[in-house]
C-alpha cells in the first residue's frame, strides 16, 4: 500500500532555526521569494522583511483555512497570498523568482508531483535562482512521516534535476539543499 502523506496546516515553525535558514539563503532587498507550501506563512513573513518594499513574497499554500487567516494578516504588505497547488501552473510569471522555498512538502509528493513541480519551479525561475527544500532527516525522529517517504539528501538530489549547491543542517531534525538553476 502506497503511503498517502498530507499535511493539513501543520506547522513546523517551532522546530526549525529560522535564523540558520535565513542566513543561509542571503536574502536581500528587491528579491521576488516563492514560499512553496507557505503554511501559516511564518516564513514569508521573514523573507518580507528582508526583502523590504521593491522585493515580492508569493506565499501559496493549498489549505485554505491557512490561505485565509494569512491574507487578514499580511493584507497592505509585500506578500502577495494565492490559494492554490505548488505542483500545478500558478499565476506567477515566467522567470520571475529569485529564490522558491519548499519546507517540510517535498517528502509528500508523488513521482507525478515531484515532475510538474519542477516544470513550474523551471518556469518561475530567473537564471540561476535558487531552489531551497528543506526536509526532516531520514530516520526516526518523534514526529513527521514514516522514514520510507523521507528523502536523504543524496536521495533529495537525484530527485530534484537542478544543480545542488549547498547542503545545511538546520535543527536536531531537519537539512536544507539548495540548487542553483542554471537556463
Amino acid at each position: 500500500m502506497t503511503h498517502i502523506h498530507k499535511h493539513g496546516g501543520k506547522s513546523s515553525e517551532s522546530m526549525l532555526d529560522k535564523d540558520a535558514i535565513l542566513k543561509k539563503l542571503k536574502i536581500s532587498a528587491g528579491q521576488n521569494i516563492f514560499d512553496a507550501g507557505c503554511g501559516n506563512g511564518y516564513m514569508s513573513k521573514e523573507f518580507s522583511k528582508l526583502a523590504g518594499t521593491t522585493g515580492t513574497i508569493y506565499a501559496i499554500d493549498d489549505h485554505k483555512h491557512s490561505i485565509k487567516k494569512l491574507k487578514g494578516q499580511v493584507e497592505g504588505t509585500n506578500i502577495k497570498v494565492i490559494s492554490g497547488d505548488i505542483t500545478k501552473k500558478t499565476e506567477i510569471d515566467d522567470s520571475s523568482i529569485d529564490l522558491v522555498y519548499l519546507s517540510n512538502v517535498f517528502h509528500g509528493f508523488t513521482p507525478t508531483q515531484v515532475r510538474d513541480f519542477l516544470l513550474e519551479i523551471k518556469r518561475i525561475l530567473k537564471p540561476n535562482g535558487i531552489l531551497a527544500v528543506l526536509e526532516i532527516n531520514k530516520d526516526d525522529t518523534p514526529f513527521g512521516p514514516p522514514v520510507d517517504i523521507k528523502y536523504s539528501p543524496e536521495e533529495l538530489v537525484k530527485a530534484v534535476d537542478l544543480e545542488s549547491e549547498t547542503l545545511t543542517k538546520i535543527g536536531e531534525h531537519f537539512y536544507m539543499q539548495t540548487f542553483v538553476y542554471k537556463k
